[in-house]
This record gives structure tokens, C-alpha cells and sequence, in this order.
């Protein structure tokens, strides 16, 4: 058997930065993965002098920690930040592309939204808080507090961008916590907004509405290759088959190239996603188990599609474009990647990564990579005015892609927390935790290993 203090299962980015952060507290730390690399959904490829990015494009520098991270590892000289001109976000309204707008006089300019829409607007800081502890879902609390409309155009197509999900079945509290702390706290949104301006200039952290986006010059890998390198041991390809509590301990058993093995260690750290985390501890957590085994993943298909500058109409002057539920096509979105960062793209082309699936017609995702590519050819070709074939195409399909925080979610991490007290020196920490972002994983990856050394060291 292999002793260590900590064995952490999964090498994506919950368990990489988790790991690093119990290693840096002086821990000994076996990481395993059952994957050949570690890296989870984070993977970049180049293609003929493309950036191909099969998970996030990039992150949100949503807190300090991330900067400190950078400098550790090194690698904060190969941070790139986004061009200027991608600041544009499109939404489809009526087969046409509008630019959102960034501000309160762009707001009552754009032909976006109606004027009743605009109007509506000067309602919201009159309309009462809703109950503290009845949860709601996302879209009857925009419904509520801004109306029909700003829901269809503005919060769904979101949504759909950033889970790949539905408002109707997710919970504001759980998967947009800030609006709702703003109603609790202030009783109105925009008066949140006005009132808490002051106290966000001196909070280290910040919003995802005003947080600097960024990336990588050879693209997110950076990040994920950057921790494994410094991590003192990383076992690939090797997947964990069960986990159990003895004797003050937890004895973890994994398959690899070699048979099964076990691995010791005072603390377990699961830092998989939810449906793989409930099968590890059903045996002995069953309760937490069902609560990991309810968390929803739709399937979503990544396509690349790479151009002629020449043949798409559009001028591509922003980040990327969302498309509402209500104008009915079969694309969630499109990010213009090679107007987004420098280097994504030879002069000449241009890049398109979009996204299929997702909670809205997940049926799409699990259609073979050909289908998938002619039928994000043609979305191009209706909304961007794509005029010829594509260069190339390339399709990465998940079929578990992006944990849902739905209705009941709060409930469920409850059941996981109850797990981590009735089994002291086991831990969770991945995705459905915290938030899904890069910047919310490192955050939670920070806490989980400062709770983990604390409880090596007696504390």
C-alpha cells in the first residue's frame, strides 16, 4: 500500500489546485486520475496554427487568489487579457444580431428591448423582497423583479451561455447567489447596485460583471500543465474504484496498468464530478450519495469552425454571440475566439467555437460530429452570414458537461456537507460546489485544502 496524508481523486482543475494548495501547506499528497491526462475539461490543441479550446476559453480574475497562483507557478508572464474590441456581446432578436449594451443611457438607446421593457425597468426598485428561505427558480425571480422580457433576451440567453442550462429549472439562490443577496440586502437590484459601488472599489474581490477576463498566449492548459508539473506525485490512468473509512484513515482502491492497488491516507479528497463522486460513497454515505447522484450534467457539443475572413458577413467585433430560447435555432451561442485573444488564428482566418445541446435540446449534443458540424454550419450561415464552407471543423462532444445548480441544489450540498462531518477527513470539492467557473474552483479549491490541512494538523 502507498501512504501519503492526503490522496485527492480527480485531476481537473478543483483537484489540481487542491492538491497544490495542500502540497504548498506541507502535506504529502497522492493525486489519481483516471484519465490519461490530467486536466478534466481544460484541454487545448493547435491545428494548423489554430488554438482549439475543448473546455473553458478563458477565466474571470474574480479574486487575488488567482494572481497568486499565476506568480507561484510562474506562468503569470503568459497571461494574455482580451482584445478591446471584443467587448460586444450580440444577442439574436428576431434573426438579427444587437449588441447588448453596457450601459444605463446604451440601455434606453438599444433597439434590443421594447420601450414597455425599458420602462418596466423603473418599477424594480418598488417591487417587495421575495421570502428569505422560499427558493425560486431564476426566471420567476427575473420575471418578478424585471419582467417578461428582459428574461427571454437578456437571462436566458446567459444562461444558456454560461450552464448551458435553463432559468426555469435553476435556482437564483444557488446558481446566481449575488442577485439574490442583492434583493435580501437592499430590496431592489439596481439600488444594490448603486448602493454597494463604493464598498466593491475596496473588496479585493470582484463581480463577474466587472472582474478582467483573460487566457493563456498557448491557451488554458497552461494553467492545469503549470500545477501538475510541481505536484510531487500525479498517478494518470489510474481510476479509483472505491473509497472507505478504517480505523482513523481511508484505505482508497484504484485500478491501473499494474492491477489494483491501495493508497492510505488521513484525508480523502474527492474532486470528481458529482454522479462519479456518489458511486465512490454510497457504501457508506448513502444519503450524500443520493444528493450527488440527483445533480444533472446535459450533454454539450464544442464545434470549431475555422473560415475565410473573407466569407462571413459579419464584422465579429465582440466576444460572441448568444441566442435566446425563443428564437427557436439550434446553436446555444458562438464565441468569436479569434477576435476574443491574439494568436487563435493565422491572418486570414478566423475562428468560431460554438455550442450545442445543453439543457435546451440535449438531444442535439448525442447526434454524430458530422451532423453536429453541418449543423452549426448552417446556424453560421443563417446568423452570421457564413457564405462559404468552412476550412475545417472540428467537434468535441461531453457528454456530462456542466453541473446544474436546479431547484433543491442548496439542499443537496447540505447532504454533502453532512458527509464531510460524520466522516472526519473526507472532503468534496469540484464544480457543483461553489460556483463553475475557473476563478470559483480555485476559490474553492483554496478553502477545501486550508479545511484539510487545518484537520491534518488536530485543528
Amino acid at each position: 500500500a502507498v501512504n501519503a496524508d492526503v490522496i485527492v481523486v480527480g485531476g481537473g482543475i478543483s483537484g489540481r489546485a487542491s492538491a497544490w494548495g495542500l502540497q504548498r501547506r506541507g502535506a504529502r499528497v497522492v493525486l489519481l486520475e483516471a484519465a490519461p491526462r490530467t486536466g478534466g475539461t481544460i484541454g487545448t490543441a493547435r491545428e494548423r496554427g489554430c488554438l482549439l479550446e475543448s473546455g473553458p476559453n478563458s477565466a474571470l480574475e474574480t479574486t487575488p487568489l488567482i494572481g497568486s497562483l499565476l506568480d507561484e507557478l510562474g506562468i503569470a508572464g503568459e497571461r494574455i487579457d482580451t482584445n478591446a474590441v471584443a467587448r460586444n456581446r450580440y444577442i439574436l432578436r428576431h434573426g438579427k444580431l444587437t449588441a447588448l449594451p453596457l450601459s444605463p443611457a446604451a440601455f434606453f438607446a438599444t433597439r434590443l428591448f421594447s420601450t414597455r421593457a425599458k420602462l418596466r425597468l423603473f418599477c424594480e426598485p418598488f417591487i417587495g423582497r421575495g421570502a428569505p428561505d422560499a427558493e425560486e427558480s431564476v426566471a420567476d425571480f427575473v420575471r418578478r423583479r424585471l419582467g417578461t422580457e428582459l428574461l427571454d433576451y437578456a437571462i436566458n440567453p446567459f444562461v444558456g451561455g454560461v450552464y448551458a442550462g435553463n432559468p426555469v429549472t435553476l435556482s437564483v439562490s444557488a446558481a446566481f447567489p449575488r442577485l439574490h443577496e442583492l434583493e435580501q440586502q437592499h430590496g431592489s437590484l439596481i439600488r444594490g447596485q448603486l448602493v454597494g459601488a463604493r464598498a466593491r472599489a475596496h473588496n479585493l474581490e470582484k463581480s463577474k460583471q466587472s472582474a478582467p477576463m483573460f487566457a493563456f498566449r498557448e491557451g488554458m492548459q497552461t494553467l492545469t500543465d503549470a500545477i501538475a508539473q510541481r505536484l510531487t506525485r500525479v498517478e494518470l490512468a489510474t481510476e479509483v474504484v472505491s473509497v472507505a473509512p478504517s480505523d482513523g484513515c481511508y484505505v482508497v482502491t484504484a485500478s491501473g496498468a499494474n492491477g489494483l492497488r491501495e493508497f492510505h491516507a488521513r484525508v480523502a479528497l474527492l474532486a470528481t464530478p458529482a454522479y462519479a463522486a456518489a458511486k465512490l460513497v454510497v457504501p457508506f454515505a448513502a444519503t450524500a450519495a443520493a444528493a450527488l447522484a440527483a445533480v444533472a450534467y446535459p450533454p454539450v457539443a464544442v464545434t470549431f469552425s475555422v473560415y475565410r475572413r473573407s466569407a462571413i458577413a459579419h464584422p465579429l467585433d465582440g466576444f460572441g454571440m448568444l441566442i435566446p430560447e425563443c428564437e427557436r435555432r439550434q446553436i446555444l451561442g458562438t464565441i468569436f475566439s479569434s477576435t476574443l485573444f491574439e494568436n487563435r488564428a493565422p491572418g486570414g482566418l478566423v475562428l468560431l467555437t460554438s455550442f450545442v445541446g445543453g439543457t435546451r435540446q440535449p438531444e442535439l449534443a448525442q447526434h454524430d460530429k458530422h451532423a453536429i458540424a453541418d449543423l452549426v454550419q448552417s446556424e453560421l450561415a443563417a446568423v452570421l452570414g457564413a457564405s462559404a464552407n468552412p476550412e475545417f471543423v472540428r467537434v468535441k462532444r461531453w457528454p456530462r458537461a456542466i453541473p446544474q445548480y436546479t431547484l433543491g441544489h442548496a439542499e443537496r450540498i447540505g447532504q454533502v456537507a453532512a458527509a464531510e462531518r460524520n466522516f472526519p477527513g473526507l472532503f468534496f470539492c469540484a464544480n457543483y460546489r461553489g460556483g463553475i467557473s475557473i476563478g470559483d474552483c480555485i476559490k474553492s479549491a483554496d478553502r477545501v485544502a486550508g479545511q484539510a490541512a487545518a484537520f491534518l494538523r488536530g485543528g
